[in-house]
């Protein structure tokens, strides 16, 4: 809660603090007759019932208690004794002002700062140089780093398509669905039933996969049909009734 928010019921005056404060400076309330001992205990009663403290309401509360209190102490002070006092009751008054408008500037400002504090939240910057154990490159070179033309240069590389790669290095055996068709049907007709084994015989592993997609399209015109006894056994391969 601010200051601004406490509200006071005394006898001479009923209101928020704030007020209270204007009037006093303006000489609209007498601080003589205000009991300054009723409005810290009305602060003290209302941070009870919240059972919470706000550090800088409670800090700016404080201050502003302090300077009544001095204002009033010299207010109540014989005028005999008054020889020994710096400042005249409408001097204090006028400093009790100048101390609340240098609080809130001061206030101010800290809201100013922690607003830019917020603002560049997880960015942190070093202003000091590497320490030279930790430098890789000159201080020169570590600089030009940051011309606008070398990073423009740098991300248009990044956003060029590279060229395609070449892969005329690299044998890939060559092997069609047709060739061993041909392949499996010239089998057929020689021996009229085979082994998958004798099928793809000394060939890699492509031409076996060739093979096999070639058998399901044979099995699946009807020229050719399998058998297989047991899992992972050997494969029969055997003329299809529509051949």
């Amino acid at each position: 809660m601010s200051v601004a928010a406490l509200d006071l019921d005394l006898e001479v005056f009923q209101g928020p603090f704030d007020l209270l404060l204007t009037l006093v400076l303006r000489e609209e309330v007498d601080l003589l007759e205000v009991e300054l001992a009723d409005v810290v205990l009305a602060y003290v009663d209302h941070l009870e019932r919240t059972g919470e403290i706000d550090l800088e309401a409670t800090t700016e509360f404080l201050v502003l208690i302090a300077a009544l209190l001095e204002l009033k102490s010299r207010l109540m002070l014989p005028r005999e004794d008054e020889e020994g006092l710096d400042l005249e009751p409408g001097e204090a008054a006028e400093e009790l002002l100048a101390r609340m408008l240098e609080y809130r500037r001061y206030k101010q400002a800290a809201g100013h700062l922690i607003e830019r504090l917020a603002a560049e939240d997880g960015h942190r910057y070093r202003s000091a140089p590497l320490p030279a154990s930790l430098r890789r490159v000159s201080y020169e070179t570590a600089e030009a780093c940051y011309d606008p033309n070398r990073l423009a240069k740098a991300i248009g590389g990044l956003l060029r398509v590279p060229p395609k790669l070449d892969l005329g290095h690299v044998a890939r055996p060559h092997v069609s669905i047709e060739q061993r068709l041909a392949h499996m049907r010239g089998l057929l007709a020689r021996a009229g039933s085979f082994s998958f084994d004798d099928a793809v015989k000394g060939a890699d592993r492509l031409t076996e996969a060739v093979t096999l997609f070639a058998l399901l399209e044979l099995y699946k015109a009807g020229e050719a049909d399998w058998e297989q006894s047991e899992s992972f056994g050997p494969i029969t391969i055997s003329a299809g009734k529509g051949a």
